[in-house]
């Protein structure tokens, strides 16, 4: 691996390689946020459905007593 690091031109080590680390790090950093939020809608949604059908039940069961 050094000997192919060492057959790079200049350029290509100091421009090139730290330009492609950065995207690839820029994307997976993407991804893994991407995946976080996804997951965070989700339980925000379930939530909301859960609170909403428990609000359902409450009230119709103040509706049947009465």
């Amino acid at each position: 691996m050094a000997e192919l690091w060492k057959s790079l031109p200049s350029w290509v080590r100091n421009i090139v390689v730290p330009v492609l680390v950065l995207v690839l790090a820029w994307n997976i950093i993407g991804f893994v946020f991407g995946v976080v939020g996804a997951l965070l809608s989700l339980v925000i949604k379930l939530l909301v459905v859960v609170g909403i059908a428990a609000a359902v039940v409450i009230l119709v069961k103040k509706a049947a007593k009465s």
